[in-house]
């Protein structure tokens, strides 16, 4: 027979899972939006990876608390260099990326 302190554990379980399925699908969807930010300006990530820096609870622009992400990644430009980004989310919404100042792709140039 199942306990109360059983029953809270499992839904605490339950809650958990959810988070890290969820924060999956957000970091998936902000890998992606960042590989076509870098594609659209001949940019390349590099070691096909977003990390997750920071994480905090904020209230979007209806009041409801949201999830506040900011994912670190690196990207170069011919290849040689590394240079670092950010995007940053808020819930499922992306706010913004940043790039560092960095060299200009070689074929931009001319």
């Amino acid at each position: 027979m199942l306990s109360l302190a059983d029953l809270a554990f499992l839904a605490l379980l339950c809650v958990c899972c959810y988070h890290i399925w969820q924060s999956q699908g957000v970091k998936e969807r902000s890998k992606r939006a960042v590989e076509n930010h870098l594609k659209t300006q001949q940019l390349q990530l590099l070691d096909d990876n977003i990390a997750l820096r920071a994480l905090w609870l904020k209230r979007n622009s209806q009041g409801q608390l949201s999830w506040w992400r900011r994912y670190h990644f690196e990207f170069s430009a011919q290849g040689d260099e590394r240079y670092q980004g950010r995007i940053i989310t808020l819930g499922n919404t992306i706010e913004t990326i940043q790039l560092q100042a960095h060299r200009m792709p070689e074929d931009r140039l001319h």
